[in-house]
């Protein structure tokens, strides 16, 4: 046998284990945007949403109150988000659509009129018009639930307490930050990053505030060089992917001015009874569904760290509301504090795992989810 007989089967071997990295890499690249993205069917009730980066089609929309499942198609060479906003609460989102893929989301609608954004934060925005029916006008003439007056004062200060926090976190940041103290600048960014994801719940009431505070680069035309790339997300990419606190003190004052702002909202906001559990099912399902998959933390590595302070605000949202929940129904009770338990345990083990991880906080969504209508608040 010739040397070059010999050398051809190692040749061949050579090109078959490439040919099965590439298959392989992209089979991970398939999974990834599976569990970003939420493939699913068009199912034959979902109102379909087609967004090609620019614009949403149909534009302008017209449903009934109540129960609603959307489908929404990314027609664009990006991945993009969709949300319906109620001036600037975010009432329902779906993240990290890939292109070509679409994404389903099934979101309980009061009578109202509603913005839906399309594609990209320049993007116009289209409409949404929910009609009141029986069941929603019986629902909005019900008398308010006193066994909530407590619960709710309680997670109002809570809130308070936690935007108070995160204000004094981000002046910390903008004093290292001004004397060019990079190191320092790194631990009290990661303080102040680990406050905000400690309000995640009510960042969704705060829609204006959370796109100047943290926006996401892939939102934004011009992505990182953007200049609406602004906030903790551009101060984590120029301390820990350029290695430099140099020239951010204007992003410092602005985000200590946003900071200030979100603490304004948070105690002029009024709650109602529906909305801690509501808020903290949208939050956990926003995190499974795309956040978590790709990374809170973009450049410092810190992904692990804000997911446990998101997990930690999440308790600390329901903590008022589970003995009225172990009343109602005990069963559902143990699932969330199971829920909590699992969660918890599979962001703090090491390595950290970013798809267990996204598992565990969709299963707290669905317990979560299941809370208003146990209490007898979902339309």
């Amino acid at each position: 046998m010739t040397t070059s007989e010999q050398q051809a089967p190692s040749s061949k071997l050579s090109n078959t284990l490439i040919a099965a990295g590439v298959i392989a890499t992209m089979g991970g690249i398939g999974i990834f945007w599976s569990v970003s993205a939420g493939i699913n069917p068009v199912t034959d009730d979902a109102t379909v949403i087609t967004v090609d980066g620019n614009t949403c089609a149909p534009f302008a929309l017209e449903l009934p109150a109540g129960k609603t499942t959307f489908q929404i198609i990314n027609a664009s060479d990006r991945p993009l988000e969709w949300e319906i906003l109620d001036g600037v609460m975010v009432v329902a989102e779906r993240e990290n659509i890939a292109p070509g893929f679409s994404a389903s989301l099934t979101e309980v609608l009061k009578p109202g009129s509603y913005e839906i954004t399309c594609g990209l934060l320049s993007s116009p925005r289209g409409s949404l018009e929910v009609l009141p029916t029986a069941a929603s006008e019986a629902a909005r003439t019900a008398p308010p639930v006193a066994e909530f007056v407590g619960p709710l004062a309680e997670r109002k200060v809570q809130l308070m307490r936690a935007g108070s926090k995160f204000a004094k976190s981000t002046k910390a940041l903008h004093a290292a930050l001004v004397t060019g103290d990079l190191d320092g600048a790194k631990t009290a960014w990661l303080s102040a990053a680990q406050d905000w994801a400690r309000l995640g719940p009510v960042s969704l009431r705060a829609a204006d505030l959370t796109n100047r505070i943290a926006p996401h680069p892939e939102m934004l035309v011009d992505g990182e060089t953007d200049l609406g790339f602004i906030g903790l997300t551009r101060i984590e990419y120029a301390l820990f992917a350029q290695g430099s606190a140099a020239g951010l003190a204007p992003l410092a004052d602005a985000l200590v001015e946003d900071a200030s702002a979100l603490q304004a909202r948070i105690k002029a906001l009024k709650a109602a009874p529906a909305d801690m559990a509501a808020d903290a099912a949208k939050q956990a399902s926003i995190l499974a569904e795309g956040q978590i998959a790709a990374g809170l933390s973009r450049h410092a590595g810190a992904d692990a760290a804000l997911l446990g302070a998101a997990l930690d605000g999440l308790k600390r949202s329901m903590a008022a509301e589970l003995p009225l929940i172990a009343g109602a129904d005990a069963a559902l009770g143990q699932a969330i504090e199971a829920a909590f338990g699992a969660a918890e345990q599979i962001v703090t083990a090491t390595p950290y795992d970013p798809v267990a991880s996204a598992t565990a906080f969709g299963a707290l969504a669905d317990a979560l989810s299941r809370v208003n209508r146990a209490l007898s608040l979902e339309i």
